[in-house]
């Protein structure tokens, strides 16, 4: 049994060298950099800065880097240990009071403290920096996500970023000359890699070091109220390094192999890239993501609270989704807005569906769903799409769940939520996303006197079919009455060589019949609605646009 499981794998590894997904492309190279300095364990890295709260692009990264460490696994048969570390930035001094949280006046006298002696406005933990903190991880953990996470704060406060920071006080001249050039005259000249932690006032402070002993292992800068020429070892923490030199800093204290940065970073990873090198080591594997935008076209930020939050995605849509999202294109720029979940809703689906329907396995190690379940995707078994659903809660203003599960229980006989509990979560989101976001849009079109005439002949149609009609018997009859001006297609021709008939007579449906811009198949709609109720439907529209 071993044997066949070392063949099957062996197997595996020969078709993941040859895939072309993005995640292998990104392990190949991991596997690359230890060819040429071998070691007994890989580290994973991911950067969060708790100044805001936690965002979909925080989770986003955890995401894409824990399926480059599973596509990692794969091409070396897992005989090399990993691990993924979560480190949050929590040293940080507070800059600005996010315009997303309570009590802004509490942060407001905090201002310039690192987050972790920051007040926590939610008044849940002891600071705003640990609160922060246990959002992302809880988000983490709930995901099943296997990482260990990292406090910048207790990193430094313990030590163990001390030989380092030795280290780079010992090169201060090469990290000075490295960082210089990239900086505003004026900035330049004040700049410097460390910003001391003052014992009076608990500030990280932006202030010129005046002098470095290297032997003493400690720095002197001039106290920016009192005027008093402050001497403090770069050590224990009571310095934090600039954000560029710390991220150097860290690869080189932790030995970390792969990080993955925003598009927004390539000159930081650039620069941070060479301090790591003057300070004797390697600088990670990585590549840059493109951005997410919200509604407006503008980044999306965690000061801001623009885009979405982790929790309003879950509140819509399942999981699986959100990790389907972060897997495709991450070189593109994206909008991160409440209009794409339908999309990956059903999306998610499609591929799930067609895993199974996969033999080469080559195509299974490029469909999505491979990589958001690392390996292992679940049995397909979701009858109603949720754009199908959607349209089911706004055709009959259904506000419980009870009412869609009557609808779905006559279009497939036994399913019910004990039976599909996956699709009761759907039919959940569903009713939100409509109370949210179809309803407050919703918006009839009167239709015009040739549209009436169609509705109408669709009315009579519809009425001869029977009860227990097809899907496909509906949509035969749609597209029968649709195949007339203005809504024929001369450019497409249907398969017994009659004309095609445009998308303007499925837009006018959805427009008039049920306020909205698109919808499912119509045919489909039409059988899990019921043609007798599609019947009412159309008299309402015609009467209401009398």
């Amino acid at each position: 049994m071993a044997s066949e499981s070392a063949a099957l794998a062996a197997n595996l590894r020969e078709v993941a060298e040859t895939s072309n997904a993005w995640p292998f492309e990104e392990a190949k190279k991991i596997v690359a950099r230890l060819k040429k300095k071998p070691k007994d364990e890989v580290l994973f890295e991911t950067g969060y800065g708790p100044s805001g709260l936690p965002h979909i692009g925080t989770f986003g990264e955890v995401a894409r880097t824990t399926m480059v460490r599973h596509a990692f696994r794969v091409l070396t048969d897992d005989k090399i240990k990993t691990k993924l570390l979560a480190f949050s930035d929590d040293m940080d001094g507070l800059r600005k009071v996010p315009d997303n949280v309570p009590n802004k006046e509490m942060l407001e006298k905090d201002l310039g403290k690192p987050l972790t002696q920051v007040a926590d406005p939610f008044g849940t933990h002891p600071s705003f920096g640990e609160h922060n903190n246990a959002r992302l991880r809880a988000f983490l953990d709930q995901f099943g996500f296997e990482y260990e996470f990292a406090s910048s704060t207790t990193y430094y406060k313990s030590g163990r970023f001390d030989a380092t920071l030795l280290k780079v006080l010992q090169n201060y001249e090469a990290v000075m000359a490295i960082m210089l050039p990239s900086l505003r005259e004026e900035r330049a000249s004040t700049y410097s890699p460390f910003l001391p932690v003052c014992p009076r006032t608990g500030i990280v402070l932006q202030v010129p070091i005046v002098e470095h002993d290297v032997k003493a292992g400690t720095i002197t800068y001039e106290d920016p109220e009192t005027k008093e020429r402050m001497k403090t070892p770069v050590t224990g923490g009571n310095v934090k390094l600039q954000w560029k030199p710390d991220w150097a800093m860290r690869w080189v204290a932790l030995g970390v192999d792969y990080e993955m940065a925003g598009k927004d970073l390539i000159d930081s990873v650039k620069l941070s890239g060479e301090i790591a090198r003057a300070l004797g080591a390697t600088p990670p594997e990585g590549f840059n993501y493109e951005l997410f935008l919200d509604e407006k076209g503008q980044k999306i930020s965690k000061s801001k609270g623009n885009g979405l939050t982790i929790e309003e995605w879950l509140r819509y849509a399942s999981p699986e989704s959100l990790s389907l999202f972060m897997y495709r294109e991450p070189k593109a720029a994206k909008r991160l807005y409440f209009d794409v979940i339908p999309r990956n809703v059903d999306d998610y689906q499609q591929f799930l569906e067609g895993y199974r329907k996969q033999t080469d396995p080559k195509q299974r190690l490029g469909n999505p769903v491979w990589h958001v379940h690392s390996g292992n995707p679940p049995e397909p078994d979701m009858p109603v799409t949720f754009q199908m659903l959607l349209t089911l809660v706004s055709s009959s203003n259904a506000e419980n769940a009870e009412t869609l599960w009557g609808f779905i229980g006559r279009y497939r006989p036994g399913v019910t939520a004990k039976t599909h509990p996956k699709l009761d979560k759907l039919v959940g989101y569903a009713i939100h996303y409509f109370r949210d976001f179809v309803l407050p849009e919703k918006k009839f079109r009167r239709p015009t006197e040739s549209e009436r005439k169609a509705l109408t002949d669709l009315r009579d149609a519809l009425s001869q079919l029977p009860a227990d009609a097809t899907a496909e018997q509906i949509q035969d009859v749609v597209y029968e009455i649709g195949r007339r001006e203005p809504f024929l297609d001369h450019k497409k021709s249907a398969k017994d060589g009659k004309p095609g008939v445009s998308l303007d007579w499925f837009n006018m449906l959805y427009q008039v019949l049920l306020g909205q811009e698109k919808g499912p198949r119509f045919g489909s709609f039409v059988a899990v609605y019921g043609v007798e109720n599609t019947v009412a439907m159309i008299d309402g529209a015609l009467a209401r646009s009398a």
